[in-house]
């Protein structure tokens, strides 16, 4: 039996696709509960655009992959055109020297990715029942929109391990890097945690956890209705400060925080530090259906051990609380496998036009796999749990 053809176009909106057809691809699971995770959801990607935080002068400019057989849409991703490398947290600036120095132009380039996130999920997006028809066209359609306008490049990061796979069994290339996660192995309280690490650092942690509490105020966990539009004044500030010291200017624009007052509450954790009921720094969190995902921090005042409180040991007791099994936490920060956080992959793909470059680039990953590799298992050596437990970790 003849399969029907399958047509992929672009769009530079994603209400162009609307939030019916998106979500059945992107979180089906969304439904019967909270989505994998959030982020490829169609509320936060237009929170995203409607925000300015993608288009215009970003650097950022939407391109969403569709795919649709028989009038029905099978698969969509979050597909970009990129002018520079930054807010992508899977590094190829590298690369995009190399290429420039060869006389060739690295950018634009596509991006499928979630800007200024990098949390582990799909990122081909298929309905049930056509995944891997779904993404072969994906890829295919992206490839050739690529390669008919001449770019240099494709790349998909933070994409699943099963993604990476199948990417790589149709020719892509794929690259593994690494974040420190924390696991639940079965933990009912903050205690059973600290049950299955060394002795020092148990100690440790509780001596830091001491500190960050006797900072002279309280910490606060709010969620849904409990998130009020003045809290937003209040980490605004606290991101500017983060934005401006790691960035140089914050990715995300305020509109966004207006909008995920009135779309996203429910997506998101709030970690506060009050004093005298105002806050005085603060995380954000957003929840998916097994893993929290720690992404922005900030202070207006600086006391011992308070960062590692709101980010860190908060979500673990929260991840505990809901019967969640994993708090991601970010890009980088070795000082995360002190407290629990040991080294996991990231996956990514990669597609050039250019044959010679894709050859120099395979020889590259080939080699910063191994480095990897080797890096995962030595800091995970590292880590905090009692010896037994680390064996078990690994």
């Amino acid at each position: 039996m003849t399969q029907s053809p399958i047509e992929i176009s672009t769009h530079a909106t994603i209400a162009d696709i609307g939030q019916t057809e998106w979500d059945a691809c992107a979180c089906p699971e969304d439904a019967s509960g909270r989505p994998a995770d959030p982020f490829t959801t169609y509320r936060f990607l237009h929170a995203l655009e409607q925000s300015g935080s993608v288009g215009g002068r970003s650097g950022w400019q939407p391109r969403y992959l569709r795919a649709t057989q028989d009038g029905q849409v099978i698969a969509v991703a979050p597909l970009y055109a990129k002018s520079h490398s930054q807010g992508e947290y899977m590094f190829d600036h590298n690369w995009a020297q190399a290429y420039e120095n060869a006389g060739g132009n690295y950018y634009p380039k596509l991006q499928i990715a979630v800007p200024f996130t990098p949390a582990t999920g799909r990122r081909f997006l298929t309905r049930e029942g056509f995944d891997v028809v779904g993404m072969s066209a994906l890829v295919q359609g992206a490839v050739q929109i690529a390669a008919d306008n001449e770019l240099s490049s494709l790349h998909a990061t933070f994409c699943t391990q099963a993604e990476a796979r199948a990417g790589a069994e149709m020719g892509l290339m794929a690259r593994v890097g690494q974040q420190f996660h924390w696991r639940n192995d079965g933990y009912k309280t903050f205690d059973d945690f600290l049950a299955d690490l060394s002795s020092r650092k148990r100690k440790t942690i509780r001596k830091e956890r001491h500190r960050a509490q006797a900072f002279g105020g309280e910490i606060v966990t709010l969620t849904g209705e409990q998130i009020q539009p003045a809290h937003w004044d209040a980490f605004w500030q606290f991101y500017q400060d983060t934005g401006a010291r790691k960035w140089g200017a914050p990715y995300l624009s305020r509109a966004f925080f207006d909008l995920a007052q009135d779309h996203l509450r429910d997506d998101i954790l709030l970690v506060f530090a009050l004093r005298d009921g105002q806050p005085i720094a603060g995380a954000l969190n957003f929840i998916g259906r097994d893993t929290l995902f720690g992404r922005y921090w900030g202070c207006v005042e600086h006391h011992d051990c308070l960062h590692f409180e709101l980010c860190y040991y908060t979500a673990i007791d929260f991840a505990i609380a809901q019967g969640m099994t994993c708090v991601e936490a970010g890009a980088q920060g070795e000082h995360k496998l002190a407290r629990g956080y040991l080294p996991y992959p990231t996956h990514s793909l990669h597609w050039f036009g250019d044959p010679g470059f894709r050859d120099a680039v395979s020889r590259y990953l080939d080699a910063e796999k191994d480095a990897i590799d080797h890096e995962i298992e030595v800091l995970t050596s590292y880590g905090p749990f009692r010896k037994s437990n680390r064996e078990e970790h690994q």
